[in-house]
Formats: structure tokens, sequence, C-alpha cells
């Protein structure tokens, strides 16, 4: 799977429709086939600033991500509200789901 970490910067003004302003992005992407997750997070330590977990299937799957229209228009939309370049983690790891973290068993 190709596991992506997004770090966005939203200018002061944007901070509260951040959600809104990437809502048609995001309802499109988790509708791609090989979209396995696209989630945002707020970050609790900074309020302008919004995490993407994201994960596609496979390298194709990802390299469709990007190719799709909806892409362009998601990161047209974005733009404005940006204060600075976002920071990206990416990288392929096996499997296509989260692993259980054994040092934190729960057994209920």
């Amino acid at each position: 799977m190709i596991f992506i970490v997004v770090k966005f910067n939203v200018l002061d003004k944007y901070r509260n429709d951040w959600l809104l302003v990437t809502k048609e992005f995001t309802d499109a992407t988790r509708s791609e086939p090989g979209n396995l997750w696209f989630e945002w997070h707020r970050s609790a330590d900074d309020p302008a600033q919004f995490v993407l977990i994201e994960a596609f299937r496979d390298g194709q799957a990802g390299s469709d991500h990007v190719a799709a229209d909806h892409f362009r228009k998601g990161l047209d939309a974005m733009r404005p509200a940006l204060s600075e370049t976002p920071r990206i983690l990416h990288t392929e790891l096996p499997g296509t789901d989260w692993s259980r973290m054994g040092e934190l068993e729960i057994n209920r």
C-alpha cells in the first residue's frame, strides 16, 4: 500500500472552514476504488494545522489519484487557504490495513 501523511498549515481566516474547503476533494477521493482511507485530523497543539492520513491500495491507485480531475481541483481549492507549502511523508508499506499494536493489546 501507499501510505501518505500530509501536514497543512491553514491561514487563520480558513481554520474553521478547512473541512468545507476540502469536502468535495475528500468525498471524491474516498470514492476512488483504490483508496483505502482518507482522514483529516486537526492538531491538538496548533489549531491552524490539519493532518491528512491517506492510503491507496498500490502505486497504480496512487497514480490514478494524482491523475484524477478532482485532485487538481482539490489543490486549486486548497491553495488560497494555505499559509505555506504542505509537508508530506510518502512511503510504500506491505499490506492494506492497520496492524494491531502488540505493546498495548486489549483483550475485552
